[in-house]
C-alpha cells in the first residue's frame, strides 16, 4: 500500500466517524424537537380553557364593579341629603333651643337667689354665706370669679 491509500484510508475513517457523531445528534435533536412539540400541544390544550375562564372572570368582575359604581352613587346622594337635612334641622331648631336653654337657665338662677344682695345661699338652702374677700394694701377686692357687690 502506498501513502496516499493509507491517507486516503484514514479520511474514509474520519468520516465514517465524524457521520456517525452527526447522526446521533441529529437523531437526539429530532426527539428533543418531537418533545418540544408535544410540550406545546399539552400547553394550548390547557392554555385555551384558561384563557376562556379568565376572559368570563373579567367580564364578571367588570359587572360587578359596574354595580359597585351604582351603590357608590347612591351613597354620595344618600350623604349629601342627609348633610341637607342636618343643616335644615340645625338652622330650624338650633336658634330656638339655645334661646330656651339660656331662658330656662335664667329662670333656675333667679330661683335660686334669695334677694340677698350681700351673700348667696349654699346649696343645702341654707342661710347666707358671706363673699370672702382679700385685703391688698388698705383695699378690699372680691374674691376671684364673683361680681363686686355692695356693702
Amino acid at each position: 500500500m502506498t501513502g496516499g491509500e493509507v491517507a486516503g484510508i484514514l479520511v474514509a475513517v474520519f468520516w465514517a466517524i465524524l457521520v456517525s457523531f452527526l447522526a446521533v445528534v441529529l437523531v437526539r435533536l429530532a426527539q428533543t424537537l418531537r418533545a418540544a412539540t408535544r410540550l406545546m400541544a399539552e400547553v394550548t390544550e390547557q392554555a385555551v380553557p384558561l384563557l376562556a375562564d379568565a376572559s368570563a372572570t373579567v367580564r364578571s368582575a367588570q359587572t360587578q364593579l359596574d354595580r359597585v359604581e351604582a351603590i357608590a352613587s347612591d351613597v354620595q346622594e344618600v350623604t349629601s341629603n342627609a348633610s341637607a337635612l342636618s343643616t335644615t334641622v340645625a338652622s330650624t331648631f338650633g336658634g330656638p333651643l339655645v334661646k330656651v336653654a339660656a331662658f330656662g337657665y335664667g329662670v333656675r338662677r333667679a330661683m335660686s337667689r334669695d334677694g340677698d344682695a350681700r351673700g348667696t345661699r349654699d346649696r343645702a338652702g341654707g342661710p347666707p354665706r358671706q363673699a370672702k374677700r382679700t385685703i391688698l394694701v388698705g383695699r378690699t377686692v372680691p374674691a376671684a370669679g364673683r361680681r363686686k357687690q355692695k356693702d
